[in-house]
């Protein structure tokens, strides 16, 4: 799904119907505002790939080193995400844009199937393998955790069309790249330094 041809409505098994109304009437009120003299670029952005506490692949990294890296639900949902870096260039590229206005899609050019982004996320931290997590499972534990489990079984194909046209080149296209690069910032951080005395 690009800007032009996705298609936004809810999906059942993922049970996203209310974000999908606030999505739309977030974008209807944006469109709507009386901006004069300036344009309007709506961001809909995929999953940000960083190494914040808050971040999504802290979060997938914990859950692969408590054997829970298997794929999630059915593993068939597709998974839009982008790299830290790329979401912040990509933000820097439409500032200096003059000519975008409307949607735009902040997203890696390649979304990736959930059971192989899991699997890519156990192979970057050397697990051989993670147990899956069937739909009940994830619904006890957004239960517990007090969050939905749409952002894990919706399936979201989405490309960055819009970018891509305007010569918009990403340092991260793959997801497996992006989470490697990633892990060993993170793994050089915690390197000690030694100082002369």
């Amino acid at each position: 799904m690009d800007e032009a041809t996705g298609e936004i409505g809810p999906t059942p098994e993922a049970k996203d119907a209310f974000s999908v109304e606030v999505a739309q009437a977030w974008e209807a009120a944006f469109a709507a505002a009386t901006t004069p003299e300036t344009r309007k670029v709506a961001l809909r952005s995929a999953m940000v790939l960083g190494r914040g506490i808050n971040s999504v692949f802290p979060m997938l990294r914990r859950l692969a080193r408590f054997g829970l890296g298997g794929k999630m639900g059915s593993g068939r949902q597709f998974v839009s995400w982008i790299h830290e870096a790329d979401f912040c260039r990509a933000i820097g590229w439409l500032i200096d844009r003059n000519d975008f206005e409307g949607a735009v899609n902040l997203a890696a050019p390649n979304p990736i199937p959930n059971r192989d982004m899991m699997q890519s996320v156990r192979h970057v931290c050397g697990l051989p393998f993670g147990l899956p997590a069937p739909g009940w499972a994830l619904e006890a534990g957004a239960f517990l955790l007090g969050t939905e489990t749409e952002l894990i079984l919706k399936s979201r194909r989405v490309i960055p069309s819009r970018l891509r046209a305007s010569g918009f080149e990403f340092q991260f296209p793959e997801f497996e790249a992006a989470i490697r690069e990633i892990e060993n910032r993170t793994a050089a951080s915690r390197l000690p330094t030694f100082t002369r005395p």
